[in-house]
């Protein structure tokens, strides 16, 4: 399997995705995967010199050009056509390649995915589909950002590519399908969740009604469906909220000696909480909708998350999603 990754997607790039990419290939991936590393050659050489990195086993394809976070989303299919993203959407279309990752400019790799990869016939919008830790399971968070402004179909299919991913490979039997809204009530929301709504009721999938911002954590669902707009705001408020009181528990605990005590008494517990909270397993976010498998990781991402995001990928390539989501749309 040939794994395309962004070099320079991300803010810790090329450093991170170089360690992340080794340690994939590290952990038992040597003989399954081949991984096809896109950015500036001479740039990855002497990063990988200068920290150590065994970089014999990737496949350097050189681009000259680094979409920045600034950047307009519209530039990966016109002024930075040499770009390590731009190159490695084309990689991926014309074969070279069985999945794409990067971590870099959202708004382009959308873009690149809408016009460069393609949509899966019959699909209206890509969607960001992060899979976020949860009070007792993980679940899927729809669109998280992909689409500002939705048309309620555009949720509709969302539900089905979320629920379509979640059963093929994170194993969830029936997964069950809610709708972000500001009540339970079907008559809650603008017209988009309400008209959305209806929809959902006779779409082909486990639709439990809609569900409030509060209850998204308890993990009653296992996709949440949104507009982009929304999601984004959930996803970053969700994370910011986690980070304050991970912040607050370890404050806490090294307080003084007592404290400090006390924390060695349950230290395995806290390291379970850590690992269970914790975004970096779950690091990759499909771009739902492609016709071809594309990942996107955090911005912020480090090598951990690279390395499994690339476990990810690898399992999105062994099934036959994309032929579902045709299917049922």
């Amino acid at each position: 399997m040939r794994v395309v990754v962004d070099a320079f997607g991300g803010d810790n790039a090329p450093l991170e995705v170089l360690k992340g990419c080794s340690l994939a290939l590290n952990e038992n991936y040597s003989d399954l995967i081949k991984i096809l590393i896109v950015g500036d050659k001479e740039k990855i050489r002497r990063v990988a010199f200068e920290n150590n990195i065994d970089i014999t086993k990737l496949h350097i394809i050189d681009a000259p050009q680094t979409i920045t976070m600034e950047d307009d989303a519209d530039v990966v299919i016109d002024s930075k056509k040499q770009s390590s993203m731009a190159k490695g959407l084309e990689c991926l279309t014309n074969g070279e390649g069985d999945v794409f990752i990067s971590g870099g400019n959202s708004g382009a790799l959308v873009v690149g995915c809408t016009f460069i990869v393609k949509r899966i016939k019959g699909i209206k919008r890509c969607a960001f589909a992060p899979i976020i830790p949860g009070a007792k399971k993980p679940f899927m968070l729809i669109d998280a950002g992909a689409n500002v402004e939705c048309r309620p179909s555009m949720l509709v299919q969302f539900g089905i590519m979320g629920s379509l991913y979640m059963k093929k490979i994170m194993k969830v039997e029936n997964p069950k399908v809610a709708l972000a809204n500001i009540g339970t009530e079907e008559c809650k929301g603008r017209s988009l969740q309400k008209e959305a709504f209806e929809r959902l009721k006779v779409a082909p999938v486990n639709f439990t009604g809609n569900i409030e911002a509060r209850e998204i954590p308890s993990s009653s669902a296992d996709v949440v469906v949104t507009d982009g707009f929304t999601g984004n705001v959930i996803l970053k408020v969700y994370e910011g909220t986690a980070r304050v009181f991970m912040n607050k528990i370890k404050d806490i605990l090294n307080k003084n000696f007592k404290n400090k005590i006390a924390a060695l008494a349950i230290l395995d517990d806290l390291k379970e909480i850590k690992k269970q909270t914790c975004q970096e397993e779950y690091a990759g976010s499909p771009v739902l909708g492609a016709s071809r498998p594309v990942f996107k990781v955090h911005g912020n991402s480090k090598a951990k998350s690279f390395k499994n995001a690339i476990h990810l990928a690898v399992s999105y390539v062994n099934t036959n999603i994309t032929e579902e989501i045709f299917s049922k749309i």
